[in-house]
């Protein structure tokens, strides 16, 4: 566990420290890390779309770089580490790139193994007039053997029917879901991060940390490091320590490091708001929300329009 006279922020990796925040280049704090020190590499990289953080560049000198990054992150990675690497579509000229479909050869070649293409819905982003509009990314999922850490009861999510029994043979009569929960699948539910938002910054691609939370207690155990290399504004080393892990991060945009310094030390101080791990998905019908209420409903019956 971090522990309270340890609550400090080291700008330089020592295995020693529980906080690692890098202001530069993740190259360069990659070469201070040991080998096979680190239990999981999550990240959400530039996706190479001409955000104001990134320089666009040609897709196969995108593929070098990020190849560059990989290949260290498994220098790094346990061997029974694994890495998640979260990603949406490059686009040119109006034709998309699937990221992760031209990102997993890299992976492949480096002797990981794809344990799950995790696809993380949300309902929420810009609307597109030439295409149907994006609603999903994902994350891929490789370890780098076939002996892993992967905690599935640490993240079991509520049981559909819990009340479910056998009706025939020896189990009849007995519950047959399993108590603390089901498998939440490969495919997440988990509002995005805009606007309204409680944990929205000035980054305009933030990821919510109930995403990462459920990566880091089913990836690690309390100790463990936790590495970003694109780490934004925290949200990875924000997520690691509140689940008694070790979080190490590199951004090279100024600004948002420092967003990141305040968001961690926030959490260390146990005052951080965030969008709690589980909660159910707002349904504005069901709250009653007046904005769901058609225009047409609120002019007199002659007048309204009848549909069939």
């Amino acid at each position: 566990m971090i522990m309270a006279n340890r609550r400090k922020i080291s700008s330089r990796f020592y295995p020693e420290e529980n906080v690692v925040l890098y202001s530069g280049d993740c190259l360069e704090l990659l070469k201070t890390i040991p080998n096979e020190s680190l239990q999981l590499v999550i990240t959400s990289p530039p996706y190479n779309i001409g955000k104001e953080y990134e320089k666009k560049l040609r897709l196969g000198n995108y593929l070098e770089q990020q190849a560059a990054v990989i290949r260290e992150c498994v220098r790094c990675l346990s061997p029974r580490g694994s890495i998640c690497w979260q990603v949406g579509n490059y686009v040119d000229r109006g034709a998309i790139v699937p990221l992760d479909i031209v990102l997993y050869p890299i992976f492949e070649s480096l002797g990981l193994k794809m344990r799950n293409r995790i696809i993380w819905h949300f309902e929420h982003g810009l609307h597109c007039a030439k295409r149907f509009s994006g609603r999903y990314e994902t994350i891929v999922w490789f370890t780098k053997s076939d002996d892993y850490i992967f905690n599935l009861d640490a993240v079991r999510v509520p049981q559909k029917y819990p009340g479910k029994k056998y009706f025939k043979g020896p189990k009849a009569g007995q519950y047959s879901c399993n108590p603390l929960g089901k498998n939440p699948g490969d495919l997440w539910m988990i509002p995005n991060v805009k606007s309204n938002h409680v944990e929205k910054t000035e980054h305009p691609c933030q990821f919510p940390v109930e995403l990462i939370e459920r990566l880091v207690l089913s990836m690690t155990h309390e100790g463990d490091w936790v590495f970003d290399p694109f780490l934004g504004v925290g949200t990875a080393i924000v997520a690691a320590i509140r689940h008694g892990r070790r979080g190490v991060g590199a951004e090279v945009v100024s600004k948002y490091a420092e967003v990141a310094k305040q968001r961690i030390h926030q959490e260390l101080a146990g005052i951080l708001k965030t969008r709690p791990m589980g909660r159910p998905i707002y349904d504005p019908i069901k709250a009653g929300n007046k904005l769901t209420v058609p225009p047409w409903s609120e002019v007199s019956t002659e007048k309204q329009l009848v549909f069939h």
